[in-house]
């Protein structure tokens, strides 16, 4: 068999790039982007706007679609029509039921099989591009069996994604890795060949990596279970510098410089978030409690703890340095992805600082270039239970100069290019005096903005002007 037509069920962060860069680099390829939702499949066929941002993904896109790349709501069609089907949909935390807050739910994975096995003839390939816990190739495997169609047959494999968002274009056209997992029969290792080929169109033979099923499924949760822990690390000693007067950045270059440890990821800041690091933590917690393995469930759960200790300090600093009270000041909050270059705001530490201001009685200003305000809205309304508070405390800006004046405090959340090239001169006429700025991402010239006049707080650095800090010792001490 030659793959001659893929399909890939979901149009989300993981199936939309991956298969319009599949596109880009097969053009010998037919593939369809399926997908429930008919608003998200009319953004991807918009020549406007995306329904996520990425950099120089819809240059890519507009170049394939049409030609070799379809967006479509028709599954049926493209199910039946494929000879490799990709399994890219959503696998959110549990929210109720056994395992909640912590395992995969993995009903649209299910769905997903089901459909494959109503509509599905012939032979196919069946790919798992989804995050899940090991094993979960079983349970579709196991569904697709139990609803086998005469004169068709599956192979299942695991391919995870290894995808940073706001660099997801050039993570696919230049792969560290491609991990495939298969069953180590005859014709598991002719599906593993199969997509290995798809692959090896711009990608070289020597990194596309395969191995047994329950390996790659592992592999996924374990890069960034292994990447969050090094965050969570340097965030933890963060908080030492600030009490020895230490600089975390120093620590971190000296630390990185250590050819067995490497600079990567030792950028300490307000904490980690995003739809991967956490879910998939959580995830490996609740797969070793179920193998009975609780000491190391306790272990990788104090990743988790430790970067939601570094988001409760940070918003605590804040409330601290304005005297102890931030009711009714007015404070900038600039950014609210989780991360630059992309919109994704889900577990974004910016949430859970607005969260906690927001219940101290603060008037928040929000503004991220990428993020949609009716995003900010909801997702603050989820976080404060109580849609009079955001009504009421909540504007939402299209610029930083607006968001930023006649504020007492500004904060920085989101690590944007445009905020370190701000004119923090003119930001600083505009705002309420004294004037501080809490930058959270480590990304702002400290000693240029102190001599503006700002009080600067930090991560991982005590900063020389501290006076707030010291008027809220002594008036706690009166």
């Amino acid at each position: 068999m030659v793959i001659q037509k893929i399909c890939c069920i979901g149009a989300g962060y993981v199936g939309g790039p991956t298969c319009s860069v599949m596109a880009l680099k097969c053009p010998d390829i037919e593939i369809t982007v399926v997908d429930l939702s008919k608003d998200r499949i009319a953004q991807w066929n918009s020549n406007e706007k995306l329904p996520i941002f990425e950099p120089g993904l819809m240059e890519i896109v507009q170049q394939c679609r049409g030609r070799n790349l379809f967006f479509s709501t028709d599954i049926v069609s493209a199910i039946r029509k494929a000879d490799l089907i990709f399994i890219s949909v959503n696998t959110p935390t549990k929210t109720f039921g056994m395992g909640k807050g912590r395992a995969a739910d993995l009903k649209y994975v299910e769905g997903a099989a089901r459909m494959i096995a109503e509509n599905a003839e012939g032979n196919k390939i069946v790919v798992e591009k989804s995050t899940v816990p090991v094993r979960a190739a079983e349970s579709i495997m196991n569904i697709l069996k139990a609803n086998n169609k005469p004169n068709s047959s599956y192979q299942i494999l695991s391919n995870p994604e290894f995808l940073a968002e706001g660099t997801a274009v050039q993570d696919l056209l230049h792969a560290d890795r491609v991990l495939i997992g298969g069953e180590e029969t005859a014709e598991g290792q002719e599906a593993v060949r199969q997509l290995s080929w798809v692959y090896e169109h711009w990608i070289p033979s020597s990194k596309v990596v395969t191995m047994n099923t329950w390996s790659s499924e592992l592999s996924k949760l374990a890069a960034n279970a292994f990447l969050a822990q090094r965050i969570s690390s340097i965030n933890s000693l963060s908080a030492v510098c600030e009490a020895t007067g230490a600089d975390v950045s120093e620590v971190a270059r000296a630390v990185g410089l250590d050819t067995r440890i490497g600079p990567k990821f030792l950028q300490a800041s307000v904490g980690f978030g995003g739809s991967c690091f956490q879910k998939d933590i959580l995830n490996l917690v609740y797969i070793c409690e179920c193998l009975n393995l609780p000491h190391v469930a306790a272990y990788w759960q104090q990743v988790i703890d430790m970067n939601e200790y570094q988001k409760s300090r940070f918003a605590e600093k804040v409330v601290s340095s304005l005297f102890n009270t931030v009711t009714d000041k007015r404070i900038a909050v600039l950014g609210f992805a989780f991360k630059k270059n992309t919109g994704d705001t889900r577990e974004s530490p910016a949430i859970y600082v607005s969260t906690h201001l927001l219940a101290e009685g603060a008037h928040l200003h929000i503004y991220d270039p990428k993020v949609e305000p009716h995003q900010i809205v909801d997702d603050l309304n989820s976080s404060t239970m109580d849609p009079d508070i955001v009504n009421r405390n909540v504007v939402i800006h299209s610029d930083a100069y607006s968001a930023t004046k006649n504020t007492h405090a500004l904060i920085v959340c989101t690590e944007w290019d445009e905020f370190v090239t701000l004119d923090y001169e003119k930001i600083y006429a505009d705002m309420m005096k004294p004037a501080y700025i809490f930058d959270g991402r480590k990304i702002l010239d400290h000693d240029f903005l102190q001599n503006l006049g700002f009080h600067v707080q930090t991560i991982g650095k005590k900063m020389h002007r501290d006076v707030a800090r010291a008027w809220g010792c002594q008036n706690h001490q009166m």
